[in-house]
Parts: structure tokens; C-alpha cells; sequence
């Protein structure tokens, strides 16, 4: 309770005037009292002084007019209302008004008849042994010429006076404590005025604290108060501009770190994860949600990023080291580097990942090797022909000629190898124009399909089509469609012992055929399927790099370009290219055409298609 303002306010004053009206109350009381006696005494002097003048004219205290002394004390006694007594100067009571002057003791010793026989007056307040209660007394010299002769004394008891003080007192009290009331109340009040305002500014403070930057106080008061009430407002206006500008600042930086491609992690001392963003949750393969709160060595799964994190927080010091992660096997740059400028410590990683780097690195070696292979071959065999024609057989006609012959193949191959590397390259940078239109499937599979009939026939292997008269119209180019499909269809010669079947077919993307991976339903599926002696698992990933040849594929002729310029050609017109395997049983290659959105020129029926010669007809 006393923690609160408005009591420490409150009960202060409270007591203070209480205290002030208590004091006040019984000074006032003491005052009253000591006036009132001194009134009494002043008036019992006076009464007395009249009684010894009176008695001066007396011829003598004592003797045979002790009966009329004694009349004249009652008679004084009843006249003025108190107790009248006549002392001899020897300390005898020569007369009494309130008891027998014969039984009484003697009086010379009492204060106020030693102070009246000195110096003529005395008074004195004590406890009547007669009348057993408190009494005052005052005594006069009675004097003959110059002799004191004796004392007349009058005393009254002072209840009466206690009775008119305390009623005077009581009378007192209660208008302090009707005054200490008013007080108290009014004490209250300026505490509430003074506590309201605060209590205000504390809610307002405290949902400020929790967030809401909006609350405001109305100024009402023109003192310290509103003063303080402005000054709160004006600190609630900076700090939401500060919290905007804030906010707006850790927008801009979590949208940088989201949209960066390299990791970012910053951890404590002990090492817990206290930022991670996407790309970084990307590379470790970890939950980024999840992240948050658990250890780096739990994040991070590598003992190479472990270790370099504890010797960067052993050392100081940046570390920087290329890792392979265990898991997946990617290729990771990683920089940790020490924050000193935060309290406590903290610390940054920065991944970056170099798998796709290191992968064209590791397809370039392959293609410079590749190539140097490839033309190692026909380079060998026209310099062993050059050499043999030099050694005399240029002399030889009929060996000449073949010489010649070879010669010619071997050129023909390099020539080839040189203008698919060429195609290949203008394809690549885009710079191969595409004549895109809506074209019907059909056309883009009759003529390759009727060009590689006749080599089928000579294998043995049965070539089919199986094309919808209801697909869609699809945008390609039809020449370079044509050369994909091409491709395809010779691989699957090539690969196809005899006996064995290939068919082309096509389908809407929205159709579950061969389990394709998933297709928009406003594109169209091209798919050529053989049951050849198939792909293994592991080249499956590189069966579309330039000059890669699986083992079973390199007893054969060609430069491992094909696959590779039809994947560029398929991607070019917004399509993918994919391949599903199973080795020994066959391969079906697949791959998607965006389906063409025709005007109203394009919607004329088409002339019928005619079927391809000596190819069975599209079903």
C-alpha cells in the first residue's frame, strides 16, 4: 500500500494535521485553564481582601466576640458562595464556614498562610484534607497599624473549573477533529489530482511499452503535470518514428537476406543459431523455422563447418575454407567472421554455394576431354593416311583412292562434329531465331517419322505413332521440333536390338502417362519410347551434357551432341525435356510443347494430313 503515490501523498498530510490539531487542541485546553485559574485566584483575592478590611475594623480576633466572628464567616461564606476561614497570625482557625474551627488543625504551615504572614498575599492549589477534593486557596493579612493579626482565607473547590475547562477542551477537540476531517478529505482530493494524471501517463507508458504506439494523453493541465504529459507525447511521437524507421530498415534487410543466393547465419558465444535466412537453410538442408534456437553443430551437420566456427571463436579471427558437405555431397565456400562491434559476441557465416560451379567445371574438363578424345580418333587416322600415302601408296592408284575415301569420311565426321558444336553454341546463347507458330502435332512427327522408316526396316525394329486427332495445336518452331524428334527416334533405332518396337506418342499434360513429372495442363507431351537395352541410374543425370556417351553408347558412331541440342531446342520454346529408364527393358524420352493459344484465322479446320509412306498410320 505504501508503494502507491497517492498514500504517501495522503497519510503525510493526514497525520501532520492531525498531529497539528492534536497539539493546537491541548495547548488551547492548557491555555483555557491556566486563564480560567488565574481568573479564579484574581477573584478569590479580591473576596478576600474585602473580608480582611472588613475584619481590620474589628476590635480583636479573639474573646468573648468569637461567636460574632464566626456569624460574620458564615455570613461572608454565604454571601460570596465559597469557603470562608479566619487564621490567627499563630496558625489557629479562629472561625470556619465549612467545618468546626475547633477540630481543625493548625494552619500556620500552609503555604498560602506562610506566603500571607511574609508578604501580605499568598495562594495555593492542593488536595482539602476537610473536604477531600482539590481546592484553591488564597489568603490575605488582616493588619492592625503595621501587626498582621491573623489571615482570612477563602477557598473554593475547583470543579467547577475542571468542569468548565473540559467542556472547553471538549468543545476543542471535536472541531479539530471535524477540522483534521476536512483535512483529511481535502488531502485526498490533491492527491487524486495529483495521482490521476500520473496513473495516466503510467497506462499510457505501459501500452506504449507493449507496442501500441498510437495512445496519447489530451493535455488538460497547464502545470508540471501537462508539462510532463507533453514531453510523454512527444517522446511516444519519436519513438514510433524511430520504431518506423526501423521497421522499415529490418524490412529492407530481411528482404535482402531473403533474396540472397548466399547462406547467412549468425550465432552467439555458445553457438545457438540466432539468424538464418533461406538460401543458408537451403544449403544445409534444415528446417529455417527450426533452426532458430539450436546449436550450429546441430544445424550444420559438417564437421568442417564445426571446427571452423570453434577455432574463429578461439582465434578471433575471420575463417575461410571450401567444404564438401557429407549429405548431399555439395560444394560450400564458407566465411566466419567475428562481430565485434555487438555486446555480447556474436558471430557470422556466410555459406556460399559453389556445387553448380564446381558441376560446369567438372562439365568442362569432361568436354575438353570429350572433344580432345573425339577428335583425337579421325586426327590419328588422317595423318596415319597422309603418312602411308607419303611412304609410296600415293603411287598405288587403286590404294590411292582409298586412301582418298577414308580421308573423305574422316572430314566429313570432323566437319560434322564442328557444324553441331556450332549449332549447338548459336542455340545456346539464343541467337538461333525461332519461327514460332501454332502447329499441329501431327506434322511435327510424320516427317522425321517417315525419314528413319527405312532404316528401321533394315534393323528390324517396328516403328509406330500414336498421335489424338483431338490435341491441341502447340507453338513451335516445326523444323526444329522436327530435329528433336529426329534425334530421338534415331537413338532409338540406334539402341534397339532387332525384333524390338518404338513408338511415338502424344498426349494433353493433364493425362498421367508414364508417370511424368508434373505438367501443365495447357501443354502437350511428345514421348518416344523403345525397349532397347536402356539407361543405367547413375548416367541418368548426365544424359543430356554435350559429348557425354554412356559406356554401351561409345561402341557406336556419333559425337554425343544430339541429346544436347535437343534439350536447348525443347527449352527455347518454353518446354522441358526428361527421360525415364530401365536397363535392359527400354527408355521413353518425353518431352513438352506450351499448347498455342490460335485466333480467329486460326481456328479454320485444317486440310487432312497425309500419312507418311510406308510408316503405319497415326492413330
Amino acid at each position: 500500500m505504501l508503494k502507491s503515490i497517492w498514500w504517501r501523498i495522503t497519510i503525510p498530510y493526514a497525520l501532520i494535521i492531525v498531529l497539528a490539531t492534536l497539539g493546537l487542541s491541548l495547548w488551547i485546553s492548557n491555555q483555557a485553564r491556566r486563564a480560567r485559574l488565574d481568573d479564579l485566584e484574581s477573584r478569590l483575592h479580591a473576596e478576600a481582601a474585602l473580608i480582611a478590611a472588613d475584619l481590620e475594623t474589628q476590635d480583636t480576633l479573639t474573646g468573648s466576640d468569637g461567636g460574632s466572628l464566626q456569624g460574620k464567616v458564615d455570613r461572608w461564606a454565604v454571601l460570596l458562595a465559597q469557603r470562608v476561614t479566619v487564621i490567627g497570625s499563630d496558625g489557629v482557625v479562629l472561625a470556619e464556614s465549612h467545618a468546626d474551627p475547633a477540630t481543625m488543625e493548625n494552619h500556620l504551615f500552609r503555604p498560602e498562610v506562610q506566603q500571607a504572614l511574609s508578604v501580605g498575599r499568598g495562594s495555593a492549589t492542593r488536595l482539602s484534607q476537610t473536604l477531600r477534593h482539590e481546592v484553591m486557596y488564597v489568603a490575605v493579612a488582616i493588619r492592625r497599624g503595621d501587626a498582621v493579626v491573623g489571615v482570612a482565607r477563602t477557598a473554593l473547590p475547583l470543579a467547577e473549573v475542571e468542569a468548565s475547562v473540559g467542556a472547553l477542551s471538549r468543545s476543542i477537540v471535536l472541531a479539530g477533529s471535524l477540522t483534521a476531517l476536512v483535512a483529511l478529505a481535502l488531502s485526498t482530493y490533491v492527491a487524486a489530482r495529483i495521482v490521476t494524471p500520473i496513473r495516466r501517463l503510467t497506462e499510457a507508458v505501459e501500452r506504449v511499452a507493449a507496442g501500441d504506439l498510437s495512445r496519447r494523453l489530451l493535455l488538460v493541465r497547464q502545470d508540471e503535470i501537462g508539462t510532463l504529459t507533453r514531453a510523454v507525447n512527444h517522446m511516444v511521437d519519436q519513438l514510433q518514428d524511430q520504431v518506423a524507421t526501423l521497421a522499415l530498415e529490418r524490412a529492407r534487410l530481411s528482404a535482402v537476406l531473403e533474396h540472397m543466393a548466399d547462406g547467412v547465419i549468425i550465432t552467439d558465444e555458445a553457438g545457438t543459431v540466432v539468424m538464418i535466412n533461406s538460401a543458408a537453410a537451403n544449403i544445409l538442408r534444415y528446417d529455417e523455422v527450426r533452426a532458430v534456437g539450436r546449436r550450429f553443430a546441430q544445424v550444420a551437420h559438417s564437421s568442417q563447418l564445426i571446427d571452423l566456427w570453434n577455432r574463429c571463436v578461439e582465434t578471433g579471427e575471420e575463417q575461410t575454407e571450401a567444404v564438401e558437405t557429407v549429405l548431399d555431397g555439395s560444394f560450400v565456400y564458407a566465411v566466419f567472421t567475428p562481430l565485434r562491434a555487438t555486446d555480447p559476441p556474436r558471430y557470422l557465416v556466410m555459406l556460399q554455394d559453389l556445387t553448380h560451379i564446381r558441376r560446369l567445371e567438372t562439365i568442362r574438363r569432361d568436354f575438353i576431354s570429350n572433344i580432345s578424345h573425339e577428335l583425337r580418333t579421325p586426327l590419328a587416322s588422317l595423318a596415319l593416311v597422309v603418312e602411308t600415302l607419303r611412304d609410296g601408296a600415293i603411287e598405288d592408284p587403286p590404294a590411292a583412292r582409298r586412301f582418298v575415301t577414308h580421308m573423305e569420311t574422316e572430314l566429313a565426321s570432323l566437319t560434322q562434329m564442328v557444324e553441331e558444336l556450332l549449332e549447338l553454341s548459336r542455340i545456346e546463347s539464343g541467337r538461333v531465331p525461332l519461327d514460332i507458330k501454332p502447329t499441329r502435332v501431327r506434322k511435327l512427327i510424320q516427317k522425321p517419322l517417315k525419314r528413319l522408316q527405312p532404316q528401321a526396316e533394315r534393323k528390324g525394329v517396328e516403328l509406330s505413332a500414336s498421335v489424338p486427332e483431338d490435341l491441341p495445336r502447340v507453338r513451335a518452331d516445326a523444323k526444329r521440333i522436327q530435329q528433336v524428334v529426329t534425334n530421338l527416334v534415331h537413338n532409338a533405332i540406334k539402341f534397339t536390338p532387332s525384333g524390338g518396337k518404338i513408338q511415338v506418342s502424344a498426349w494433353r499434360g493433364d493425362a498421367p502417362e508414364l508417370g511424368a513429372e508434373a505438367v501443365s495442363s495447357r501443354e502437350v507431351v511428345i514421348a518416344v519410347e523403345d525397349t532397347g537395352i536402356g539407361i543405367r541410374d547413375v548416367e541418368l543425370p548426365r544424359i543430356f551434357e554435350r559429348f557425354y556417351k554412356t559406356d554401351r553408347a561409345r561402341a557406336h558412331d556419333g559425337t554425343g551432341l544430339g541429346l544436347a541440342i535437343a534439350k536447348h531446342i525443347v527449352q527455347g520454346h518454353g518446354g522441358r525435356i526428361w527421360v525415364k529408364s530401365l536397363e535392359g527393358v527400354g527408355s521413353t524420352f518425353c518431352f513438352s510443347l506450351p499448347e498455342a493459344v490460335l485466333s480467329p484465322d486460326d481456328r479454320l479446320p485444317d486440310r487432312p494430313a497425309e500419312p507418311a509412306p510406308d510408316v503405319p498410320e497415326l492413330a
